[in-house]
């Protein structure tokens, strides 16, 4: 990924929250020397001294087959919330842009046991169901529906190298960037308030 110096993000454990705060991920390998993706609910744990991407493919999903056969190199892509950014909202004339936030991790992806997928399983269902008045926990699921298991595969994508890329007005000066985040919030897309946010925070 082209990453200009200031839009390059290093801090190891800023990428990882910002991994489990926009964890939905498109995971790229090829197939004969065609790239193909799947789109995919993600998790980031760390095991020992290394760090893993874990998730599941639907057993009907050919892409977990390259896993499964070659150790596949993988690329596995984050999105954060983005938006256009209009040069109007700028004191002097420039050009428009869109800022963004991206994060691609490359590694070599394996096949999960049962054992490993139903653990990882039970992680992602109280990452997203803790919270909930009736959760819908691993625990509580009957045996019917654990069967389920037999029709997904689980993987994990060992870690091998991290790119990250915020790209945020940082280029701007204090009144453009300021400026910027109060038109943000004025638009009426999520994304733009979701960036907004971002923005302000990192002020």
């Amino acid at each position: 990924m082209y990453i200009p110096k200031h839009y390059k993000v290093t801090d190891f454990d800023e990428i990882k929250e910002y991994i489990q705060n926009n964890s939905f991920g498109t995971i790229v390998t090829t197939k004969q020397g065609k790239p193909i993706a799947s789109h995919l609910p993600l998790e980031l744990h760390k095991q020992e001294n290394d760090y893993y991407i874990t998730g599941h493919f639907a057993y009907a999903n050919p892409q977990w087959k390259s896993f499964e056969n070659d150790n596949e190199n993988v690329l596995v892509m984050f999105q954060g919330p983005h938006a256009y950014i209009s040069s109007s909202w700028y004191k002097s004339e420039d050009v428009p842009t869109w800022n963004y936030q991206s994060v691609h991790v490359y590694g070599t992806a394996s096949i999960m046991s049962e054992q490993e997928l139903q653990e990882d399983l039970k992680l992602l269902l109280q990452k997203y169901e803790q919270h909930r008045k009736n959760p819908a926990l691993w625990e509580s699921l009957s045996s019917q529906t654990k069967k389920q298991i037999k029709g997904i595969v689980g993987f994990k994508i060992k870690i091998q190298e991290v790119q990250a890329a915020y790209k945020l007005s940082q280029n701007r000066n204090e009144e453009d960037y300021n400026n910027i985040i109060d038109k943000l919030y004025e638009e009426k897309e999520l994304n733009t308030k979701a960036l907004a946010e971002v923005m302000k925070n990192r002020k």
